[in-house]
């Protein structure tokens, strides 16, 4: 045992390493909710392998009473339940902390640290001794640790039970057989060690109206509330999830109540080229139609992506990215799309792309898409991520304005089309780009042939010059327009600094911590949210109004400082990427550390590169 380390209330990171398929996730929500139920702002990320079972997995809990998301960069406790990877997880406990180990077996004098304490645990005696069944073992072995953080951490016993009754209303068997391991680390753990630890829990009051939701979920549910009732899509990982959801509301909330008549459709298609296909079908026809993919399947929606973007015709996108290229590691996270989406399909075409930064925007930006997508007939992308789609955040609670009606756009219905000599579908007569359409079947003057090939602004097939230049130069005019639409970015000035910070998606958080580490170094720092493109013209002034700036992303090719000096006249010399690309989540030490070394060595662009799991 090492020294006693200092007292670490509400604020220390317990990090889990599992074998994949053994039941561990249930352990690792169950202790999450507890600690979010006792009033106390947390985290939970999960890194995964992308087989079924076998590989190595670890969960990492972030407990933060000043509420930070991203991950921070230490392990106070370890919980190494994998032989696998035992070595690693010894060396990533933070001197000072702790790390919890199944003792039925002996451990390897080999790997001992004289600045963390060992707390050896007899889990799969425990569990052996008091369950039948190899399955059954493996997994109460899971539950019996989580017991043991119960005690050592200083966790309400009475809510851990609440909460296997909430989880297992419909199976109390289960209940009773989970909470009897859970007892069993926790009277171990009580018995033989002094709890609870210096590094511990007490109940604070901030997680009140709050949820823990992940992003997909709040996707799902956001685009049900937008009015979707169509969703095509081919299974991908990380995205799935969010279809799974969309099912899971519709069942509940897109079925006549007195007829049992359902009121959506949903098309497993048999890739994702068919899936945008289905999609732009349904929207062309009238209904809110959305798809939701990784970066392969944008890859291979680029054809019809082009098609809408031509012809005109709306789609909501969902891009949840992962790591590539290629299948790259399907459950890892990146932000390695960005130049795929903005610019997707071949020939001159450029697409609205949203960046929420967690949960709640995935929620509130999913009935913008639609709206977006509507008023400017184009296809709009919604860039999530894995970390933002399959982890749960804590997040404010979801309201909705019942007042809300869908932005159908400049469409046409049977008085106004009455009222017309005649219907020209790609003619621009407002002068913003955004042409007047019709939905199919309205009335006889709505009628027009959507054209992908060349036409001309009264909707006729043309190969001259002139005439494709005309709707061309047009698309660019709505594409402008699209810039005084689409969500404006987010500044927050802390004073009169020279240092600007830019960040899209998921990097918020850790960017939010990292200001204030900064901060406290004396290092002061503006800071940008990007949660659009096309730029608004408040982007274009924070890059003026700052001499130097770090550019935060996650991929290896600076895709956001790329798209920035294409789309905008900012000096390239002024922008500093820090890139963050190993496929674990971002921290504020890296960051920090990527700030500090600009700052203290000669300007030139810094490249952090960060460690693996």
């Amino acid at each position: 045992m090492s020294a006693t380390p200092p007292a670490l209330i509400n604020d220390f990171v317990v990090k889990i390493a599992t074998v994949n398929g053994t039941g561990s996730a249930s352990a690792n929500a169950l202790l999450m909710k507890s600690i979010f139920r006792a009033g106390i702002p947390v985290m939970g990320k999960n890194y995964f392998p992308s087989n079924i079972q076998g590989l190595p997995t670890w969960y990492e809990i972030r407990v933060s009473k000043a509420g930070y998301v991203a991950r921070s960069g230490r392990v106070d406790v370890m919980v190494a339940m994998n032989v696998e990877t035992y070595g690693r997880d010894v060396m990533e406990v933070s001197p000072g902390g702790y790390l919890i180990y199944d003792s039925t077996w002996p451990r390897s004098p080999l790997l001992k640290r004289e600045d963390i304490t060992f707390i050896g645990l007899p889990l799969a005696r425990l569990c052996n001794e008091n369950f039948d069944g190899v399955r059954t073992r493996i997994l109460m072995k899971n539950i019996c640790y989580a017991g043991a953080l119960v005690a050592l951490l200083n966790l309400d016993l009475e809510k851990i039970r609440s909460l296997l009754a909430e989880t297992y209303a419909k199976k109390p068997k289960l209940v009773d057989s989970n909470m009897k391991a859970i007892e069993l680390g926790y009277n171990h753990a009580r018995e033989h060690f002094s709890c609870p630890l210096p590094l511990r829990l007490e109940p604070m009051d901030k997680t009140a109206g709050h949820i823990m939701i992940d992003g997909n979920t709040a996707a799902a549910l956001g685009c049900v509330y937008a009015g979707a009732t169509v969703g095509a899509w081919y299974p991908i990982t990380p995205s799935t999830s969010l279809m799974d959801g969309f099912k899971s509301f519709c069942e509940k909330l897109r079925v006549d109540p007195e007829t049992g008549a359902k009121n959506y459709m949903i098309v497993q298609a048999e890739d994702e080229l068919a899936a945008i296909g289905i999609v732009l079908g349904a929207m062309w026809n009238g209904a809110r139609a959305f798809t939701p993919t990784s970066g392969p399947g944008i890859s291979l929606m680029n054809e019809f992506l082009g098609l809408a973007y031509y012809a005109e015709v709306p789609a909501v996108v969902f891009d949840v990215q992962r790591v590539g290229p290629s299948t790259g590691m399907p459950t890892r996270t990146q932000q390695s799309d960005i130049m795929a989406a903005a610019y997707a399909s071949h020939g001159d075409t450029r697409h609205v792309v949203l960046f929420p930064a967690h949960p709640e925007e995935c929620f509130y930006m999913a009935a913008t898409a639609f709206d977006l997508a509507e008023r400017l007939q184009t296809p709009v992308m919604v860039l999530s991520d894995l970390d933002i789609g399959m982890n749960d955040w804590m997040c404010p609670d979801l309201k909705w304005d019942d007042s809300y009606r869908p932005d159908r756009g400049k469409m046409l219905g049977v008085e106004e089309l009455k009222k017309m000599d005649r219907f020209f579908r790609y003619l621009d007569v407002d002068e913003d780009g955004i042409t007047y359409r019709t939905l199919p079947g309205v009335h006889p003057k709505g009628a027009y042939f959507t054209r992908g090939s060349g036409h001309t602004q009264y909707g006729g097939y043309t190969e001259d010059s002139t005439e494709y230049q005309i709707v061309l130069d047009r698309l660019k005019r709505k594409f402008n327009t699209a810039a005084q639409l689409v969500p404006p970015a987010i500044v927050e000035s802390r004073g009169r600094h020279n240092i600007g910070i830019v960040a899209v998606g998921s990097s918020h958080g850790a960017v939010c911590e990292a200001l204030d580490v900064l901060a406290a170094r004396s290092i002061g720092a503006n800071y940008m949210r990007i949660r659009a493109f096309p730029f608004g013209a408040e982007v274009k002034q924070f890059l003026e109004d700052h001499a130097t700036i770090f550019v935060v992303e996650q991929n290896r090719d600076a895709q956001l400082r790329s798209l920035l000096t294409l789309e905008t006249s900012v000096e390239k010399s002024k922008l500093r990427s820090i890139l963050h690309y190993s496929g674990l989540s971002l921290s504020s030490e890296f960051i920090v550390e990527g700030v500090l070394a600009e700052i203290g060595e000669a300007r030139r662009p810094v490249l952090v590169t960060s460690p693996s799991p």
